[in-house]
């Protein structure tokens, strides 16, 4: 979608979008596991550990590291562009990023700080970075100059927490069948959420405005962002 809010055929952005998905999928399987987040479901199917073992699980999850790149480098030709994408997703996948932000999750169960500030430098090193890696790499990929570029990152940084603020409002309120996993854990473990710091209506409100920001970023994409407006409204209005 940000490839073909550059103007490319959204097809040359594919790549990217399988490697990104490698890089989720092995951290959902981690996540999964019972020192991390301890779930035995995820999209209404067993977890992988439950479902195999978590011997299994681990190996799954670290195969698919090493395949996002050999993915990128494989089926993007020009060598340096492929550079590019592998520094850009390395770098959401690593300390910096997705683990350094598991560990401050982790960590914040067990008390300290609890503050907006906190909640939100741990989420835009989880969701968000992945999501502004994929984002980024639509547009790498697309041929996006700077400017368009820049754009899009203004898009996916408030989209990447929107989509957190809306996902522990659905652990508030939502059903498991809906969601397809166990909902209510997060308060039960002692998880640092938005609706346990704003309430639930008040974080709402903070999802609503932060779509707001994103929507207005890609305003210069003009008809070309129109699959990026539909994705900004979906994570608003998601039930699952």
């Amino acid at each position: 979608m940000a490839a073909q809010a550059v103007g490319c055929d959204i097809r040359r952005a594919m790549p990217g979008g399988v490697a990104v998905e490698m890089i989720h999928a092995y951290s959902l399987i981690h996540d999964d596991l019972p020192a991390m987040d301890d779930d035995d479901l995820r999209r209404g199917r067993p977890t992988t550990h439950i479902a195999f073992d978590e011997a299994t699980a681990i190996l799954a999850g670290d195969a698919l590291i090493p395949m996002a790149f050999e993915h990128l480098l494989t089926h993007v030709p020009d060598p340096i562009l492929a550079s590019l994408c592998i520094r850009r997703l390395s770098k959401a996948a690593g300390p910096e990023a997705l683990v350094g932000g598991q560990m401050e999750d982790l960590a914040a169960e067990s008390g300290g700080e609890q503050t907006l500030a906190r909640l939100e430098a741990i989420h835009r090193r989880k969701t968000g970075a992945l999501i502004d890696a994929s984002v980024a790499i639509g547009g790498l990929l697309g041929g996006g100059d700077q400017a368009a570029l820049a754009a899009l990152a203004a898009y996916s940084r408030p989209l990447g927490l929107a989509f957190q603020v809306v996902d522990d409002c659905l652990d508030h309120s939502a059903a498991a069948d809906d969601m397809g996993k166990r909902t209510g854990k997060d308060a039960a473990r002692g998880k640092l959420t938005y609706p346990g710091l704003l309430g639930l209506d008040a974080a709402k409100k903070y999802a609503d405005s932060l779509i707001d920001q994103a929507i207005s970023a890609i305003s210069v994409f003009g008809n070309d962002a129109s699959r990026l407006n539909w994705t900004a409204g979906f994570v608003r209005d998601r039930k699952r």
